[in-house]
């Protein structure tokens, strides 16, 4: 078993040089305005995955996707030379669309703040339905005295008055 820090080390360094690889040696037109994101490798350190985004439209992105798989051959020499591994890792590109993502997040963040101030403007100007005052205290006119007991049920007091 491959050990965890060593494979992310090389998942780095993979992802350094099919960047610089990718800014300094491909001359593909249909190459766009690329980023690397991020790159993963297996434990076995024979397959890569490399994640990107692409500045543009969906035909920028399609040619760029098509730039990336017709240079995949010297991206893969490229890597396996400067990892100095016996089996060069296998390449696969991603598109890492956490534009559209974060874009869909701002818009749902969005909605909640509208909805929050609707909510805010509504019980501005609400109030209670039922009187100011929901607890009767005395009626002291009839004689009679309402009390709450420790069990919460209503027992009511006659004043003046002999029970019997």
């Amino acid at each position: 078993m491959t050990d965890p820090a060593k494979v992310r080390r090389h998942a780095e360094r993979v992802r350094e040089l099919v960047a610089s690889v990718v800014r300094t040696q491909i001359k593909d037109p249909r190459l766009g305005m690329i980023t690397i994101t991020d790159a993963r490798i297996t434990a076995d350190l024979r397959e890569a995955t490399v994640f990107y985004t692409v500045l543009g439209d969906a035909a920028a992105q399609a040619g760029t996707a098509a730039a990336l798989e017709s240079a995949k051959g010297l991206l893969r020499s490229t890597v396996g030379k400067a990892l100095g591994l016996r089996h060069s890792p296998s390449l696969a590109f991603v598109h890492d669309d956490v534009s559209e993502h974060a874009k869909h997040i701002d818009e749902l963040l969005a909605s909640a703040r509208n909805a929050d101030a609707e909510v805010q403007r509504l019980a501005a100007g609400a109030h209670y339905a039922g009187d100011s005052q929901p607890y009767k205290l005395d009626d002291e006119a009839h004689g009679v005295v309402d009390d709450l007991g420790a069990d919460g049920a209503d027992d009511e007091v006659v004043v003046g008055q002999d029970r019997r």
